[in-house]
């Protein structure tokens, strides 16, 4: 690069006839009117009323034609704390609720870990100065031309050397070992929180705050863990460093009987000002970026783990383009916004070059060279020693002899020699403190947008179990019947109650059913059934089958009336059956643990009767029951499903909510099924198509998808005429006739229209 630079210089110059020098100049002039233009520009039109004035009426013309009111005038306060990118007093609270978690009281093992932690620091420190002044003695008697000497110390250089790597991977280890603990602290108030009154399913269906709260309790909380343990070093061994490298420096300015000891730190610390304000004017917003990446990346993952859960149906439809597509539009974005990240970066990392490394440098150069420039004349020839903080040698002790007076001006030389190698050493480490404090502040910015998502994802969590959501939706305030949704800002009031059963009946007095974005299926169920009436629940796509169900479970809010259910008393089996992680035992017994069957005292003979019950005992037999494999590829459908009533016999609920859960199953298999359900004294409630399932049940709940519904005891046998009838109906000529006594058959079976 620097050839292809100076053969550029060379053709203009010879093209232009302008001297080299001259040219460079002008280049060098160029690229720093282009800097200070890219900096300040900012900063004028923020502070320029005209432009300031202009920009807010077309932001206000803008919100007047989306229908949005203009916000309102910030005041200067307000305006001030917006300047500085994400550490306002929001960022500090929700800062502070973290460190309670991850530091629970002073007795916990996260105090030890940080207090050893900062003791390694400080003797870092010590360690800093004491091989600063041996380098200087190390070139002082190199400048003197003493092997003798020269060896001695290099030998204590060496000796030095197994203290100060010890320390050094102590500092690393903590550092490692507390942001462990305090990802381990967050982790596990995080699944308390996760798992506590379902929350996991409510903030994903029924509140739409948190974006993707996976990457947050994953990504999101290593990032907080480590950066806080990584800051905690980055902030305290700079503030050791400065006080120990400020008294060590004035020690050794003190021995040169320099006049004044407030010039050198007077100019350092006024230095270090002007550019901290510099960059704090200049800073970019890294907190927002940070939490904008964040997001991005999460959605990019979003969508590659719907491509995995939903595979075979996007093979089927040979969607690969549209899944491509959307692929590589998320990633498109997280690039875009990368990019961008990038070019903030490199102007502000630029100008931090250029103060922390040059101008600094520069300073320093100034403050060491002073002492030197404007020490005093003569010293004694027998110094008295002076205790200094750090029992740093006077530079004149380096013999108990007196020197002669030919020796005084190379000794002068190699004292020179000495202080200037120790001074420069202790500025470098001083200047190296300071660098990284400042360069914490981008830390502790970009800190605070993960900050940010972590508590917000706390809130979120803690709102979600005691029942508080807040999702975008439409506000709907229209009438569904006699039953209207009470909204409370643009959130909806859950206004029913749940009151537990005390005789293990379930009723419904006045209960709507709506789903979580406040659609009313049905403004108002009421029904009474007790143990042993067996419910068939029939009605067409989208009545509100199993929306019933899912209040139910507790699921979903109640929004109006009153619902009476005895208290962990239902079952509920899906039409896809869920499998987990495990041996074929904890198939069977799920949600219960090996500990809870046992407490149970139920036995694998009793699993394996039961394994009979449900025609599955060829696969105790192929694999056992403490084979661990991935059940959901290994099992057929039909299979799945038989596995989820073993679960019902294990359990044996009250109630079992049996929503289509057996239609891969054989018919005859089915009615074995349902039959000894009823034996063991399950009542069924029990959504399905199948005829044949009608015998098992003594009441049903009919919807016709209008929000009206009927209760009323089962006449199996009668129903069953009314299905024959529809069938021989749909077998002949489609007439008026056929029509019209169809759609009754339909209304009073409940199905839909064919």
């Amino acid at each position: 690069m620097p050839t292809v630079v100076s053969k550029f210089l060379s053709k203009t110059e010879q093209t232009l006839n302008i001297n080299r020098s001259t040219l460079s100049g002008a280049l060098v002039a160029a690229a720093l009117c282009a800097y200070t233009y890219k900096v300040a520009l900012p900063l004028v039109l923020r502070r320029d009323p005209a432009t300031n004035n202009n920009n807010n009426l077309v932001k206000k013309n803008v919100q007047v034609q989306n229908g949005l009111k203009p916000k309102s005038k910030l005041s200067k306060r307000q305006r001030l704390r917006n300047t500085i990118p994400a550490l306002n007093l929001q960022f500090i609270l929700q800062f502070i609720k973290l460190v309670r978690i991850m530091i629970p009281n002073l007795f916990c093992a996260e105090i030890g870990l940080l207090g050893g932690h900062t003791t390694f620091l400080f003797l870092r420190t010590f360690l800093s100065i004491y091989v600063a002044n041996l380098e200087g003695a190390i070139v002082k008697y190199i400048v003197r031309k003493e092997p003798d000497n020269f060896i001695k110390q290099l030998m204590k250089w060496f000796a030095v050397a197994i203290p100060a790597t010890f320390i050094n991977s102590m500092i690393k280890y903590l550092e490692s070992k507390i942001a462990l603990s305090f990802r381990t602290r967050l982790v596990e108030h995080s699944y308390k929180l996760y798992f506590k009154n379902q929350s996991y399913y409510r903030v994903t269906v029924l509140d739409g705050r948190l974006d993707n709260c996976a990457q947050r309790l994953t990504d999101d909380i290593e990032t907080v863990a480590s950066t806080v343990a990584h800051l905690y070093g980055h902030i305290t061994k700079p503030l050791f460093d400065i006080l120990l490298m400020a008294i060590a420096l004035a020690n050794l300015v003190k021995s040169r009987n320099a006049t004044s000891l407030i010039t050198g730190p007077a100019i350092i610390s006024g230095v270090v000002l002007i550019s901290a304000l510099i960059l704090k004017l200049v800073s970019p917003r890294f907190g927002q970026l940070v939490a904008q990446e964040a997001e991005k990346k999460g959605y990019l993952r979003h969508v590659h783990s719907r491509i995995v859960s939903n595979a075979e149906e996007i093979a089927f439809y040979g969607g690969h383009k549209v899944e491509q597509s959307q692929l590589r539009s998320a990633f498109r974005i997280l690039a875009q916004h990368l990019e961008h990240m990038f070019g903030v970066k490199l102007w502000f990392v630029m100008l931090e070059q250029f103060l922390m490394k040059y101008v600094w440098s520069g300073t320093g150069m100034i403050v060491v060279s002073l002492p030197i420039l404007l020490a005093t004349a003569s010293r004694p020839e027998k110094p008295k020693p002076t205790n200094t903080l750090m029992n740093l040698p006077l530079l004149s002790e380096d013999t108990s002899v007196a020197l002669g007076s030919a020796a005084v001006a190379e000794d002068s030389v190699s004292e020179r020699t000495h202080y200037f190698t120790t001074a420069k050493n202790l500025l470098i480490t001083g200047s190296n403190a300071v660098e990284r404090l400042m360069s914490s502040y981008k830390d502790i910015v970009e800190l605070a947008g993960h900050t940010a998502r972590v508590a917000n994802m706390f809130t979120v969590l803690e709102e979600a179990s005691q029942g508080v959501y807040h999702k975008t939706m439409v506000e709907k305030k229209e009438k569904c019947g006699d039953f209207e949704i009470e909204f409370k800002g643009d959130q909806p009031v859950a206004k029913g109650q749940l009151i537990l059963s005390t005789n293990n009946e379930i009723i419904l007095k006045d209960v709507p059913i709506v789903t979580p974005n406040c659609d009313v299926v049905c403004p108002s169920l009421s029904l009474e059934l007790k143990p042993g009436q067996h419910l068939l629940i029939t009605g067409p796509n989208g009545c509100g089958k199993s929306s019933l169900f899912r209040i139910l479970s507790g699921l979903w809010p109640i929004y109006g009336g009153e619902l009476h259910s005895p208290k962990n008393s239902m079952f509920y089996i899906p039409q896809r059956p869920y499998m987990v992680i495990g041996n074929l035992r904890d198939q069977v017994i799920y949600p219960d643990t090996a500990t809870d069957m046992i407490n149970k005292q139920v036995t694998e003979e009793d699993l394996m009767k039961i394994m009979r019950l449900v025609h599955l005992e060829h696969i105790v037999e192929r694999d056992t029951f403490h084979q661990v494999k991935d059940w959901t590829d290994i099992l057929s459908g039909g299979e799945k499903q038989r596995m989820a009533i073993a679960r019902l016999f294990y359990h044996k609920p009250k109630y079992a909510l049996l929503d289509e859960c057996t239609s891969a199953v054989s018919i005859d298999v089915e009615s074995f099924i349902y039959q000894t359900a009823i034996d063991m004294g399950i009542t069924l409630l029990t959504i399905t198509h199948r005829p044949t399932l009608w015998k098992f049940h003594t009441h049903i709940l009919q919807f016709d998808g209008a929000g009206s519904w009927k209760f009323d005891q089962l006449n199996a046998s009668n129903r069953l005429s009314l299905k024959k009838e529809k069938e021989e109906l749909l077998k002949k000529a489609s007439t008026e006739d056929t029509v019209r006594r169809l759609n009754e058959l339909n209304k009073l079976l409940g199905e839909d229209n064919n």
